[in-house]
């Protein structure tokens, strides 16, 4: 999960100016807001990547080739996906970018890597995600995200601690 997870946290650190929804609206409220960017697109999965790259070449942690590069640009990929998905929903209840929404905040992420993985990488999703594992992640995920968004906040990276 760490290429998600760096993925994730990543696109936050990238910020960017060019929102991914070019300022378009569906209804009354933005397709998926101002803190969708290219930029944070690029560079979290562009940090996603390497640190599976950097983990493959440690541990050989996602298979052989190509199936690990398959396993990585699902994982970051996904992880992006996820959270746009998470952005475009909390856009059509009216909430506002920021706006808090537990569980799906802190699990938007998870749940868009696992659906390519399962798409792209069915075999190897099934053989490392146990449903021991899959529980440990649902259960660590929220913390660790709180976690960092807090220390993100503190250090003026976000406009919120959540």
């Amino acid at each position: 999960m760490l290429p998600a997870y760096i993925t994730n946290a990543s696109a936050v650190l990238s910020g960017g100016k060019r929102p991914m929804d070019h300022g378009l609206h569906l209804g009354k409220n933005r397709v998926l807001g101002a803190g969708k960017t290219y930029e944070g697109l690029f560079g979290g999965c562009s940090a996603g990547i390497l640190c599976g790259l950097l983990q493959q070449l440690y541990s050989g942690s996602f298979g052989y080739f190509p199936q690990f590069i398959t396993v990585l640009l699902a994982l970051s990929f996904g992880a992006i996906l996820g959270d746009l998905a998470g952005s475009f929903l909390k856009r059509r209840f009216g909430l506002k970018s920021g706006a808090p929404v537990p569980v799906l905040d802190q699990l938007d992420f998870v749940a868009g890597a696992w659906l390519l993985l399962f798409c792209f990488a069915r075999e190897w999703f099934i053989r490392n995600f146990s449903m021991d594992v899959i529980l440990t992640v649902v259960i660590i995920t929220p913390i660790l995200h709180l976690l960092t968004n807090y220390i993100g906040f503190k250090l003026g990276m976000k406009s919120v601690p959540w």
